[in-house]
């Protein structure tokens, strides 16, 4: 079993976890079909139990730590496309189940736990269609994500690609620094602004980003204090289609492509074993 080196051994209270393949078989099962809880089929065990510890991996982090470890795998096989990395996002349409969670306050962690990660919006945004959430994440060229960002559905994508950038961080088993940055990054109209191609000069990354019409005009009405023009290849701006592929896939999963989910954590969570799903297809 691949994951079996990065799956905690025991729970919290000292106690050993018993059948990991079957609570991950029946966790892989529900994000894929997106059914219920408690119609998880019995072979999988007791839906509790399956509930509560992917529950419990998406608040202490152990399903960031098993995709960490799988990149990691899959660069040191070469596996990883680093010549172009895209950004894009996409809306996800929110369950009724998925309305009406409590807000809540953060948890003093105790001695030898660590805090569930509750956010005061549950990353929910209301818009005409209803309750929506954003995934903005960032794709490599095999149509694979190596970072996301779960966030209310009517927030801007401009604003969120430097958090989604910076979230790219694959480690090196053999030794050094994690690899973060891309040889080019691409993406469409909606990321283009003065911000981040600063963002992307300041550390020496190649971008294809095109250009708003309404932004073209406004820079050459400054003349000379509206700055240099915006480099853009076409050929290049054409890989953009593989992030677009990347959700595609992502979204095959019924669990990512409509949140079934009320916490933002837990949502995050099974977007993240979606993600660790398709790193783990040949």
């Amino acid at each position: 079993m691949r994951l079996k080196p990065h799956l905690p051994s025991s729970g919290l209270r000292g106690g050993r976890w018993n059948g990991h393949r079957k609570v991950i078989s029946g966790i892989l099962f529900r994000v894929r079909t997106g059914i219920p809880w408690r119609d998880l089929p019995e072979r999988f065990g007791g839906w509790k139990t399956v509930y509560e510890r992917h529950r419990r991996w998406s608040a202490d982090g152990t399903w960031d730590r098993i995709l960490r470890a799988v990149q990691a795998d899959a660069d040191l096989a070469g596996r990883i496309d680093w010549s172009m990395v895209s950004v894009d996002s996409t809306s996800c349409r929110a369950h009724q189940h998925a309305a009406g969670a409590r807000k809540m306050k953060p948890r003093v962690p105790k001695k030898g736990r660590r805090p569930r990660h509750h956010r005061p919006d549950e990353g929910l945004g209301r818009s005409r269609g209803g309750l929506t959430c954003k995934i903005h994440l960032a794709g490599e060229g095999g149509c694979r994500p190596l970072a996301f960002l779960v966030t209310p559905g009517q927030w801007g994508d401009a604003p969120q690609m430097i958090d989604v950038r910076e979230r790219i961080r694959v480690p090196r088993p053999q030794g050094g620094h994690p690899r973060t940055r891309p040889d080019h990054l691409g993406g469409d109209k909606a990321y283009s602004s003065r911000r981040n191609r600063r963002y992307l000069r300041r550390r020496q990354i190649k971008h294809t980003i095109p250009e708003p019409k309404d932004q073209r005009s406004h820079r050459k009405r400054r003349g000379s204090k509206g700055g240099r023009p915006t480099g853009f290849v076409s050929e290049t701006c054409k890989r953009r289609n593989e992030v677009e592929r990347t959700i595609n896939r992502l979204k095959n999963a019924r669990a990512v492509a409509t949140r079934y989910d009320k916490r933002a954590y837990v949502f995050h969570g099974t977007v993240t074993a979606a993600t660790i799903r398709l790193w783990l297809r040949p």
